[in-house]
């Protein structure tokens, strides 16, 4: 795959400011004046507010592959973070929540432990930046988010590149987005104590309008795949419960998979991750591992070879494969890796019952979040109609569908 190169700052703000549109409280005008209006440092100067924006994150395809070095297939979303700021001459960054009013604020040069809030997120970036040796700056911030929190849709890493280049400036701190993607994972990782991989960061720090963007997470190499979003929408279905997976039971299963590896390894040191382990070397490892060990790596082979094929029917045009390579990705997250739920079960069902609808998954890490669902774009109301009527009388709970659009990745906005 060819490497793409990352957005130059600014061209995160599409010609047309898709997030804006739907949620006018990223508006930039709005948010320079909200930040004017709460303190009197930017107050003093507001013609030097800027706003800096991160998108969320769908992945298509591709799930808990990223960190047995495997492929992934997301795209960024105009479901985003923006931080509206005023750069400083001392070392101290100040954010406020618009969402909650809390104002939380840490020093760029005694970041301390994480205290278990959303500002680790920021401390957390600001400390991975320092140790790679990336000059950062003080700020006064106002945070705004159309991303519901807790939804699998990469809230926590689209704040972490919306961090990064409110820390960094306009030039993004001479890094490139592959770089500043990895940072935020690090942050992530090592700060936030959450041993994820990097699709995340990944996709909101590089991500390409109307396309997704294939990524091997072993080389970084990765590559536009387009989309035919003329013709079918990607509709988001979010649970109306939080995920639930936490730092525990996700560092649990990356476990297992490191497990299996080590086990492997012993007789054949090329295998270095799950991504080295063809369908044929199954039966070597069930012999190795316990039961639900093995699930975990029958479900990691073969969602590599879903995600390849996935690109290829997007290529061919082939949705009717896409339809059941999302199906069978699903079936394996549901009974294999068992992340599913019982919503994200109830979601997919209704949304494979809905006619017009091509494709349907969860999406994430799981245990509640959304599930991601390709539809022909005459059939995106019939879907929400069935999700807001049947989807609460089979679990109990309010849904929220979102129609969403696929946006360049991270940067500041222009204007």
């Amino acid at each position: 795959m060819s490497e793409t190169p990352s957005a130059p700052a600014g061209q995160g703000a599409a010609p047309a400011d898709r997030a804006a549109t739907r949620a006018p409280e990223l508006d930039p005008g709005r948010m320079r004046e909200r930040l004017a209006a709460l303190d009197p440092v930017a107050a003093a100067n507001p013609a030097a507010i800027r706003v800096v924006r991160a998108p969320g994150r769908v992945n298509l395809i591709g799930e808990h592959t990223d960190y047995n070095e495997g492929f992934v297939l997301p795209a960024a979303i105009d479901l985003e973070i923006r931080i509206a700021l005023a750069p400083t001459r001392d070392r101290r960054v100040t954010l406020t929540s618009e969402t909650t009013g809390e104002t939380a604020s840490f020093d760029l040069d005694t970041i301390g432990a994480r205290t278990g809030s959303w500002i680790d997120y920021v401390a957390g970036t600001a400390w991975a930046l320092a140790e790679a040796g990336v000059p950062t700056r003080g700020f006064r911030g106002l945070l705004v988010s159309s991303l519901p929190r807790a939804s699998g849709l990469s809230s926590s890493a689209a704040l972490e590149l919306a961090s990064a280049w409110a820390l960094t400036g306009i030039g993004g701190g001479a890094i490139d987005g592959m770089t500043r993607a990895r940072l935020g994972q690090r942050a992530e990782n090592a700060y936030v104590g959450v041993n994820c991989g990097l699709m995340d960061q990944f996709a909101s720090s590089l991500g390409v309008r109307d396309a997704a963007v294939l990524l091997d997470c072993r080389t970084l190499a990765h590559r536009a795949v387009p989309v035919p979003l003329n013709r079918y929408a990607l509709v988001v279905c979010h649970t109306g419960s939080s995920r639930t997976l936490t730092a525990s039971q996700y560092n649990a299963r990356r476990a297992q998979c490191e497990a299996a590896v080590a086990a492997l390894a012993g007789d054949d040191p090329s295998i270095r991750a799950l991504r080295d382990v063809t369908p044929e070397m199954l039966p070597a490892v069930q012999a190795r591992v316990d039961a639900e060990t093995y699930r975990r790596c029958e479900h990691v082979v073969f969602e590599n070879l879903r995600v390849a094929a996935t690109v290829e029917a997007l290529a061919a045009g082939d949705m009717g494969a896409v339809g059941r390579l999302f199906g069978q990705s699903h079936a394996s997250l549901r009974d294999l890796y068992e992340v599913s739920s019982p919503e994200l079960d109830a979601l997919v069902e209704i949304a494979v019952e809905t006619p017009g609808v091509v494709a349907a998954r969860m999406t994430g890490a799981g245990f509640g979040g959304c599930t991601v669902n390709i539809v022909e774009r005459g059939a995106v109301e019939r879907l929400s109609e069935r999700v807001r009527s049947w989807y609460p009388a089979r679990t109990g709970m309010a849904p929220r569908v979102y129609a969403v659009e696929v946006v360049d990745g991270a940067g500041f906005v222009g204007g």
